[in-house]
Formats: structure tokens, C-alpha cells, sequence
């Protein structure tokens, strides 16, 4: 039976709730944003129960300026936006060879292929490791907000990199459920956040340019 990732979400915030109401702190999240636009709806949610860091680590954007700009667009949106509990921002390191390496023999491999799973399991990984070195309580992604991108592959990857964890926990999510994609699009329109049109490394920029190629012609 498929599992409903929403629904487990639900309920373990429900858990939560009353578990921060009485020791009067929430628990603390690492949250792996790929994006402003994509963060935006996560972090208004999830704020109401965990204090969140917004861990930044994007290896797969190739081009360096585009990863600059993207930064700029994360810090904002976090000083912007009300919160109930505080968010900050972490930034990983950018490196971009590492995503290349693991690229290696998969450069023709299609978007949503298993480059892109070794790509998410990469990020994960990371963000899985460093919420256990900090001791935070969860650990989770803003990736499964994104209609392109298999809620279940993420948080299949995501339960993985828990296995590692002796303090920190997985956050399962889909996101895009309850309108969450369409409300994460609202508040980019509201925050005058900057939208990119492709995931972020040189693989999919191609595929994009080609796909207006072949609209165009």
C-alpha cells in the first residue's frame, strides 16, 4: 500500500504540538532548502512548530553565479518572513565538483533518473550528518514540494540517511500536498521571489534550453 507521507506528517505535528505547548519550547528542525520559492510555503508551515535552521547545501548548481543568486534569495525570504519560532540560515559548503564526480557516466541519463536520486541522496546525506553532529531533533527537505520531484524517492533517501543518525530524526513530508506548491508560488509572487526554471545543475539547464528550443521552433 503506497504510504500517504501528508498524513504522517500531520500526525507526527499534532504530537508535537502538544509536546511543545507543555515543555514550552518546540523542537529544533534542520531544514535542507534547494530554494527560496520552494522553502517559502515549508517555512511557513513548519515554523508554527520547530525553531528551524535553513541548511543551504546545493552542490548541483554548477554555475556560480546562479548559486550566489539563489543564496541572496534564501537569506532574504528568511529575514522577511513572519515566523512564530525563529529561523536562520546555515550555508553549506559550495561545491560544486563534488556533484561532477558523482555525475560521472550519468551525464545522459534523463532529469528524475538515477543521477538525480544520487544528487538528493548527496544533499540528504549531508544535512542528515550535520543535524546529528548539532543534536537537532529532525532533519528534513523542501524537495518533495516540487511536482517534478518523487516524494517517495526522497523519503526513502531520507529514512536512509537517518540510519546514520544517533540523535536526529527523519521528517517525512510531500509537500506539494494541501496546496502547498500552490501557496509556495503565491508567496514568491508576494516576496518578489526570484524563480529559476530549472533545478540548479548544468545537466538540467541543457535540458531546459532545449526544451524551449523545441517550443519555440
Amino acid at each position: 500500500m503506497k504510504r500517504n507521507y501528508q498524513k504522517e506528517l500531520d500526525r507526527a505535528l499534532e504530537e508535537l504540538k502538544g509536546k511543545s505547548n507543555a515543555s514550552g519550547s518546540p523542537p529544533v528542525l534542520l531544514l535542507h532548502s534547494c530554494c527560496a520559492p520552494c522553502s517559502s510555503y515549508v517555512l511557513e508551515y513548519l515554523s508554527d512548530y520547530f525553531a528551524i535552521t535553513v541548511f543551504y547545501y546545493n552542490p548541483n548548481i554548477t554555475d556560480e553565479a546562479e548559486y550566489r543568486r539563489r543564496t541572496a534569495e534564501q537569506r532574504r525570504l528568511i529575514a522577511e518572513l513572519p515566523a512564530k519560532y525563529p529561523v536562520s540560515f546555515l550555508e553549506g559548503r559550495y561545491e560544486p565538483e563534488r556533484f561532477l564526480r558523482m555525475s560521472r557516466g550519468l551525464e545522459a541519463i534523463p532529469e528524475g533518473g538515477e543521477r538525480c536520486r544520487r544528487c538528493f541522496a548527496l544533499r540528504l546525506s549531508e544535512t542528515a550528518k550535520l543535524a546529528d553532529e548539532k543534536s537537532y531533533d529532525y532533519f528534513t527537505t523542501t524537495l518533495t514540494i516540487s511536482p517534478l520531484k518523487n516524494a517517495e524517492i526522497l523519503n526513502e533517501i531520507g529514512e536512509q540517511a537517518a540510519k546514520n543518525c544517533r540523535y536526529t530524526s527523519f521528517l517525512h513530508s510531500d509537500f506539494k500536498k494541501k496546496n502547498g506548491y500552490k501557496r509556495s508560488v503565491e508567496l514568491s509572487h508576494i516576496y518578489g521571489l526570484y524563480r529559476q526554471d530549472y533545478c540548479g545543475c548544468v545537466f538540467s539547464r541543457q535540458e531546459r534550453k532545449r526544451q524551449k528550443t523545441e517550443v519555440s521552433s
